[in-house]
């Protein structure tokens, strides 16, 4: 059964800051957005939780992976996701794992000085500058791109 959306407080990284050289954070966050693509994600079965504005990153929608699709090596798999009135946008895919190690990568659309406004932060390590890139303008199209792409991470555990 698919995870029911929660509501946290209303007020991102899970510490609350922004991450190194993201401008993201200079439109209001679209609070409608963001209900409904935590709507879209808590109908799938891929995710144990997801969690609208929690008080850790308020911001946001947090989306955790559901760890049966994962090798018993990552402790938490985690989608971080703001959508700004101006459809600009952050999605952070964060793999943790039990050694300590981390696996990440941020999908941006804003504006910056170390990209153009579409852009993906890439894996392992999310660095800035990133790759520039080409996103669709809906919501619902950007999230099922970086879905897909996810899936294929995934699979790729068990290849």
């Amino acid at each position: 059964m698919p995870p029911a959306a929660t509501t946290g407080h209303r007020a991102v990284r899970l510490d609350g800051s922004m991450p190194e050289g993201d401008g993201a954070g200079t439109a209001p966050i679209d609070i409608e957005i963001l209900d409904r693509i935590a709507q879209r994600l808590a109908a799938s079965n891929r995710f144990s939780t997801v969690t609208v504005q929690p008080e850790s990153a308020p911001n946001s929608v947090i989306a955790e992976f559901a760890l049966q699709y994962y090798p018993a090596t990552v402790s938490r798999a985690y989608l971080q996701l703001r959508w700004f009135t101006t459809d600009d946008f952050s999605i952070h895919y964060v793999e943790q794992y039990a050694d300590g190690e981390v696996w990440e990568c941020r999908w941006d659309r804003h504006p910056n000085e170390h990209n153009t406004r579409d852009h993906l932060h890439p894996p392992p390590d999310a660095p800035t500058p990133g790759t520039d890139a080409t996103y669709p303008t809906d919501w619902r199209d950007v999230l099922t791109q970086i879905l897909q792409r996810l899936e294929k991470r995934i699979q790729a555990f068990w290849e």
